[in-house]
C-alpha cells in the first residue's frame, strides 16, 4: 500500500489512521434498509459509498467481512406503530409479503448500480432470540427496566455511570435532549422521555408480535443492530457505517446498548454519509423533489430533462466525498454523463491496448508523471476514501492513454514498466475500487438491422464472399440470418 489509510471517525471527530483490530481481517457493519417502501436515492448514496469502502479495503488486500442488515420489524413511526405493520394494513398484505417485496426491490436496485452484495445480510426477525437475550442482559446489568409489559433503556443512569458518554457520537448534551424531547406513544411508562424501547408491548391491533416473559410484543429498532453487528463481528470490530441521519438516535443508542450489555461500544471507527439536495434544497417527498432510482434512470420525473444510466448515476455520486452534501441538478447530471463516458472510453481503449515496441527513447519525465499520477490515486483514496480526488487523477491518466492511442506518445517513451503500472492502476481503480463498468445505451436491434441492410446489399450485388463473412460475424455474436422468400430476418441462435 502506498501511504497510510486515514478515515474521519465520527466518534472522535478526528481523521485517524485506520488500524484493523485483527489485520488483515476487517469487520464492517452498515445499517441496511427498512423494507416498508421503495429504496430512495439517499439510501443508494449511502450503500454505494460503503460499497466503495468495501471495495478499496479488498483492493488493498484486506479480508473484509461486510455485514449489512435488513430491518423488517421494530422501526417505529412517530405514533409508535411499526412501519411494516402499518404498510401491511394499508395494502392488505401479510407483513412478510411487504418485507419480501421491498427486499427484492432493494436487491434489484443495488444490482443495477453494481454494488457488491454483503458477505452476511441478517434480518431483525431472524435474530429475535438474540434481541431478547440482550434485553435480559441489560436488565441484569441495571441499565434497563420493565414497565407495563415494555422494556426501556435507562439513558440517564447509563450516562451517569459511564463517564457521561451518551451523546458523544452525535455531539449532543443530555441536558439539551431532556428539554427538547417530547413523549411519544407509551411515554408515560418511561422513567425519562429519553429512554428508548428495547421491547415494546403490542397493542391489540398490532400484527407483528411475539411472546416473551414481559409481554406479547416486538423488539425496539435500535436493538437489532447491536445484536447483529456483535454476533457476526464481535464485541469490538472495525467499522460501523450509515447515513448521517442515523447518528442520533440510532447509533447513539447502539453504543449505549453495547456498553451496557458487554462493556464495549462496538465499532472503533464510525463513518457517516451526508444528505442529498436538489438544486440546493433538501430532497424530500413533501417538496416534490425526491426521486426513486427508476425515475432517475428513466427520466420520468418533472424535474428531469432526461434519464441517466446506472453507471452515470454511480459516477455522479462518486464525484463528491461521501461526507459532503451532494446536490442533484440537470446540469450536474449531464456533466457526470460526459465525465463517465470519458472515463469509460479510457477503460475501453486501455483494455484493448497492449505493450508494443516502437522507436524512441525512454522519457524520464513522462515516466515520473505516470508514476506520480498512479501514486496520487492511492493517496486520494487513503484520504478518507476521497473518490472525487481519485476521479481527477484517473482523468489525468486518460490523457496519457489517449496520447498513446493517437500516437502523440510512443510506448518507448514511457517503457513497459510504467505502461503496465498505468494499465493496472487505471483499470483497478476505475472498475475494482469505484465499481464502474462499461455500459452503452446503443440499441443492438438497430445495429443488427444496419448490418442486415449491408447483408441485403451484398446479396443483391452477388458479393457472396461478403455475404458469408457477415453471416459468420453475426453467428459469432449469437445471431443467425434467415433468408426468407421475400425478406431477410434474424433470430437468436438456440
Amino acid at each position: 500500500m502506498i501511504g497510510k489509510l486515514k478515515v474521519f471517525n465520527s466518534l472522535t471527530r478526528q481523521k485517524e489512521e485506520f488500524i484493523p483490530l485483527n489485520p488483515p481481517h476487517v469487520g464492517m457493519y452498515v445499517c441496511g434498509p427498512t423494507v416498508y417502501s421503495n429504496v430512495h436515492l439517499g439510501n443508494v448514496r449511502t450503500f454505494l459509498s460503503f460499497d466503495v469502502v468495501n471495495r478499496y479495503l479488498r483492493f488493498l488486500g484486506y479480508k473484509v467481512r461486510y455485514v449489512r442488515n435488513i430491518t423488517d420489524v421494530g422501526h417505529l413511526s412517530d405514533t409508535g406503530e411499526d412501519k411494516i405493520s402499518k404498510k401491511a394494513k394499508l395494502d392488505q398484505l401479510e407483513p412478510m409479503e411487504i418485507v419480501q417485496m421491498y427486499t427484492n426491490d432493494f436487491h434489484d436496485v443495488m444490482l443495477k448500480f453494481n454494488a457488491i452484495p454483503p458477505d452476511i445480510e441478517p434480518s431483525a426477525i431472524g435474530h429475535l432470540m438474540e434481541q431478547v437475550e440482550m434485553t435480559k442482559k441489560l436488565i441484569e446489568n441495571g441499565y434497563a427496566y420493565e414497565s407495563n409489559g415494555s422494556v426501556y433503556f435507562d439513558v440517564e443512569k447509563f450516562h451517569k455511570e459511564n463517564d457521561n458518554s451518551y451523546g458523544a457520537l452525535s455531539g449532543r448534551k443530555i441536558e439539551d435532549l431532556l428539554s427538547e424531547t417530547r413523549d411519544l406513544d407509551g411515554g408515560s411508562d418511561k422513567k425519562s422521555p429519553l429512554d428508548f424501547a428495547l421491547w415494546k408491548k403490542a397493542s391489540p391491533e398490532h400484527i407483528m408480535r411475539w411472546e416473551t416473559e414481559w409481554s406479547e410484543g416486538f423488539p425496539g429498532w435500535h436493538l437489532e443492530c447491536s445484536v447483529m453487528s456483535t454476533k457476526y463481528l464481535g464485541e469490538e470490530f472495525d467499522i460501523h457505517g450509515g447515513g448521517m441521519d442515523l447518528q442520533f438516535p440510532h447509533h447513539e443508542c447502539e453504543i449505549a446498548q453495547n456498553c451496557g450489555s458487554h462493556g464495549h461500544g462496538g465499532a472503533r471507527y464510525w463513518l457517516h454519509t451526508n444528505m442529498l439536495t436538489v438544486n440546493g434544497q433538501k430532497m424530500s417527498k413533501s417538496l416534490g423533489n425526491s426521486f426513486l432510482p427508476r425515475e432517475l434512470i428513466s427520466g420520468d420525473h418533472e424535474l428531469l430533462n432526461r434519464g441517466y444510466s446506472p453507471m452515470t448515476i454511480r459516477f455522479f455520486m462518486m464525484q463528491s466525498h461521501y461526507a459532503s452534501t451532494l446536490d442533484f441538478s440537470n446540469d450536474a447530471l449531464e456533466a457526470a454523463r460526459k465525465g463517465y463516458i470519458r472515463l469509460a472510453n479510457g477503460m475501453r481503449t486501455l483494455r484493448g491496448m497492449e505493450w508494443a515496441e516502437d522507436e524512441g527513447e525512454l522519457n524520464k519525465k513522462q515516466v515520473e508523471q505516470i508514476n506520480k499520477i498512479c501514486d496520487n490515486c492511492y493517496y486520494a483514496m487513503n484520504d478518507d476514501f476521497n473518490t472525487a480526488l481519485t476521479i481527477g487523477h484517473l482523468f489525468n491518466l486518460v490523457k496519457k492513454v489517449n496520447s498513446l492511442h493517437t500516437g502523440q506518445l510512443n510506448f518507448a517513451e514511457i517503457g513497459k514498466e510504467a505502461f503496465d503500472r498505468m494499465k493496472e492502476t487505471f483499470i483497478g481503480f476505475s472498475e475494482d475500487v469505484l465499481g464502474l463498468r462499461i455500459e452503452s445505451d446503443v440499441d443492438y436491434k438497430a445495429l443488427i438491422e444496419t448490418i442486415l441492410g449491408e447483408y441485403k446489399s451484398a446479396k443483391f450485388n452477388r458479393d457472396f464472399e461478403r455475404v458469408d463473412k457477415l453471416r459468420a460475424e453475426l453467428k459469432a455474436e449469437g445471431i443467425i440470418v434467415k433468408d426468407m422468400k421475400d425478406k431477410i430476418e434474424w433470430a437468436f441462435e438456440e
